[in-house]
């Protein structure tokens, strides 16, 4: 097993409610559309319906209509992701009680922005991580790969059981919101998504024993992939001039619907377990119709995605970083107390998901 020491989640300062967002956006997404038209009432509707109350940004929201095209946003997706980036990734550690001289690997994920050098290289330096540690820049996943994330440095740590590993998620979506967009696609993302980063810290079995880590410390015992069929267009992005447009189809839901339930019974029957013994979930927030997807696919208690629901309503949908903020709100604000496993789950670009089975 690999052992989870330290996680922690950050937004940016600049928090909104979304009636304030929605007004911003609709001018922005819409540009000269009326007020009172038909495709500003239908953009209202979508931000009314979106479950989300408050957001965080990485701008003022005065200043993304002077945002001049791609290659400003992504100046903006570094400068703010490093210092978030740093803020988790030091707060992590803090939690772990580790150094960042201790940190053997550090993988980065992100789908709101690039940067060559990548992140983790650029946070070598400002937080003092040795020069030989092992990098890995993730691209392309999206919401999937906060839950991914951990099951790679899961699998790193197997062959590694003395290491230490940390996963740093930097999303900042609402720099990709496209101007003069009026597809639903993006309506959806200009309701729905919101800025933040996170850090997860994990460490190997010898490690663990070696610092006389608790048993009541989440562990991760194993993990899954599953890519859909026919599936490539069901979310992601179009990149072009404009920099990320964002691919979002209907169907997200009716994928939940159709292979969910199977991917968990299968998944835990492989370690004599079944849905019902499961106490927690950890659940991307990805958006009301898909969180009551996961409930329906799963047969829940009306109770078990809580904790998914106060996070999209609080912050919004992160992509990668929602679930991890969820994990750390579960470990902060609902312990488990029955010792019962949990799944922490996700879905993403593919369209895929991925599971991880946890002990605490």
């Amino acid at each position: 097993m690999s052992h989870v020491l330290g996680v922690s989640g950050a937004v940016p300062g600049r928090a909104h409610p979304q009636h304030e967002i929605t007004a911003a956006f609709a001018d922005l997404v819409l540009g000269a559309e009326p007020p009172g038209s038909p495709k500003r009432r239908l953009l209202e509707q979508v931000h009314a319906s979106a479950g989300v109350r408050t957001r965080h940004l990485a701008l003022p929201l005065t200043e993304y209509a002077g945002l001049a095209g791609f290659g400003a946003a992504n100046d903006v997706f570094i400068e703010v992701g490093l210092a978030l980036g740093r803020q988790v990734i030091e707060q992590a550690l803090r939690s772990a009680g580790l150094a960042p001289a201790d940190v053997d690997l550090l993988a980065t994920t992100t789908v709101t922005g690039v940067a060559a050098p990548s992140l983790d290289a650029r946070l070598v330096g400002p937080l003092g991580l040795r020069d030989d540690v092992k990098r890995v820049p993730m691209f392309g996943l999206g919401c999937v790969a906060g839950a991914a994330g951990i099951a790679r440095l899961h699998d790193h740590l197997r062959g590694d059981p003395d290491g230490v590993a940390v996963l740093l998620s930097v999303e900042l979506c609402s720099l990709t919101v496209q101007r003069g967009d009026a597809s639903a696609a993006n309506l959806v993302g200009s309701a729905l998504f919101g800025d933040g980063a996170a850090a997860v810290v994990l460490v190997g079995d010898r490690r663990a024993a070696a610092m006389g880590v608790e048993r009541s410390t989440p562990r991760v015992v194993a993990t899954r992939s599953r890519l859909y069929p026919d599936s490539e267009r069901v979310m992601g992005w179009d990149i072009g001039g404009t920099g990320f447009r964002l691919v979002l189809a209907a169907t997200v839901a009716d994928l939940v619907d159709k292979y969910l339930a199977d991917d968990v019974e299968l998944f835990l029957a492989g370690h004599g377990l079944r849905t019902g013994d499961v106490g927690t979930w950890v659940a991307h927030p990805g958006g009301p119709k898909v969180i009551e997807a996961i409930e329906r696919a799963l047969d829940l208690p009306p109770d078990a995605l809580d904790v998914t629901r106060q996070s999209l309503a609080e912050v919004g949908n992160l992509s990668s970083s929602s679930v991890l903020h969820v994990l750390q709100r579960t470990l902060r604000d609902n312990p488990p107390g029955d010792r019962r496993p949990a799944v922490l789950l996700a879905m993403g670009p593919g369209f895929c998901s991925e599971l991880v089975l946890l002990e605490w």
